[in-house]
């Protein structure tokens, strides 16, 4: 089979020897925790994100100080396209998770708060946009021409490193129904797709990327406040969020409400946003019984079901108690496959009206996991049937799997296979 050029995933520029040495050089220091002594300020200077020396540098939101430098603010490409999103840097601090008992609209998975320790890292200001999720979904045809052409194949040794790229979607009028627009958050993902977006997003940048711990994200939507939201006046929802009195009943254009004190879009409402959490009926009991402060890592209640994975920020379609700093949601994974007429169902997209505000952000953090295994903690699928659902669709040509790492841009364009 003849594959044309692939749209969605444009050339970049090649990477020189330079370049990749630079690169290289990059993943060590980041690896090794921003920070190396014998290195000069010159090389330090190379992390996106990170700015050494005394002075503080102009920015906003706020640089953050952090060992020898500064954490700023970002813009990142996505390789091998022209697209582009914006990270901000989230300091480190401790706080209290959920809600306190006498919280409007509290509900009781809300507690009990746990004081739980962060660390810092950088946070999409923005949800995942259409134009950003669709060049990963561009990838279905680059990995599938791939595996026809037999080069770039998974094998036994690399198939750790594989990214499963997701199928087509079964019904776009649904997913589509509010809209495709590049600058509009992409929606109907699975939390097992939105892992694997950030698994490709890290093998093309270098950069560690994941889905934020439940504990983050919420840390990061509070922004230093202790309220029900990240700001002071609940009669001003409407200035920073899309819910149900204002939205039209369809989501919004990421960023055309006021940022919350950090610099952060829409963490109340538009769309809600995946965590890597399980939610369950104990609410923060288990953290909640660890020496406190707890770290964020320790904070995590690792998905062992399909159901009740946690989304937060409430969407577009919510009551303002449901757009609250603490307010939690799980999945309901067979609910929102209702429609599927496939067995297995998608494990890669739902199609119900709950799921058209589901969408997701990402995290970067500062502190990378030092073995390939606590990485891939945050992408791979977690659970048995997940794995053979994705097995299965692959097997099927519904669904394609391929190494997403920082030669793929250049590489597919001189095999053709991009513009």
């Amino acid at each position: 089979m003849k594959y044309g050029p692939i749209s969605f995933f444009k050339p970049g520029n090649s990477m020189t020897s330079k370049k990749a040495a630079t690169l290289f050089f990059v993943i060590c220091l980041v690896g090794m925790g921003l920070h190396t002594a014998n290195r000069s300020l010159a090389e330090e200077a190379a992390i996106p994100g990170f700015v050494p020396g005394e002075t503080q540098p102009d920015t906003d939101p706020p640089a953050i100080r952090y060992k020898n430098g500064w954490l700023v603010p970002y813009e990142e490409t996505i390789p091998g396209s022209e697209v582009t999103f914006q990270m901000v840097p989230i300091p480190g601090g401790t706080f209290r998770l959920g809600s306190p008992d006498d919280e409007v609209g509290r509900e009781p998975t809300e507690g009990p708060q746990v004081e739980v320790e962060v660390s810092p890292f950088w946070m999409g200001a923005c949800e995942v946009t259409w134009e950003e999720y669709k060049v990963f979904m561009s990838m279905l045809d680059l990995f599938t021409a791939l595996e026809s052409s037999g080069v770039r194949l998974v094998t036994e040794e690399n198939e750790v490193d594989a990214v499963t790229a997701p199928s087509a979607l079964y019904d776009p009028t649904t997913t589509f129904i509010n809209g495709e627009e590049p600058q509009q958050p992409a929606v109907t993902m699975t939390q097992y797709s939105a892992r694997q977006y950030t698994k490709w997003l890290t093998g093309l940048t270098g950069r560690f990327y994941r889905l934020p711990a439940e504990s983050e994200w919420e840390y990061a939507c509070r922004a230093g406040t202790a309220g029900p939201f990240s700001f002071v006046d609940t009669d001003s929802i409407g200035d920073y969020a899309w819910f149900v009195e204002n939205s039209d009943d369809t989501k919004h254009p990421v960023g055309e409400k006021k940022p919350n004190p950090w610099g952060l879009f829409d963490m109340h409402g538009n769309v809600s946003e995946w965590v890597i959490d399980e939610m369950t009926d104990e609410g923060y009991t288990s953290a909640a019984s660890l020496q406190q402060p707890v770290s964020a890592q320790k904070s995590i209640r690792w998905p062992t079901d399909l159901e009740s994975r946690v989304v937060r920020g409430g969407a577009y379609f919510d009551e303002p108690s449901q757009c609250r700093s603490a307010a939690r949601r799980g999945s309901e994974d067979e609910a929102w496959k209702d429609v599927d007429p496939n067995l297995p169902k998608s494990p890669f997209w739902y199609t119900e009206e709950p799921a058209l505000g589901i969408g997701m952000r990402l995290v970067r953090p500062v502190d990378i996991p030092s073995t390939t295994e606590e990485k891939s903690q945050w992408w791979k699928a977690d659970i048995e049937s997940i794995e053979f659902d994705v097995n299965d669709r692959v097997s099927q040509g519904r669904g394609a799997r391929g190494i997403a790492d920082e030669s793929l841009p250049k590489e597919a364009k001189e095999l053709g296979f991009a513009e």
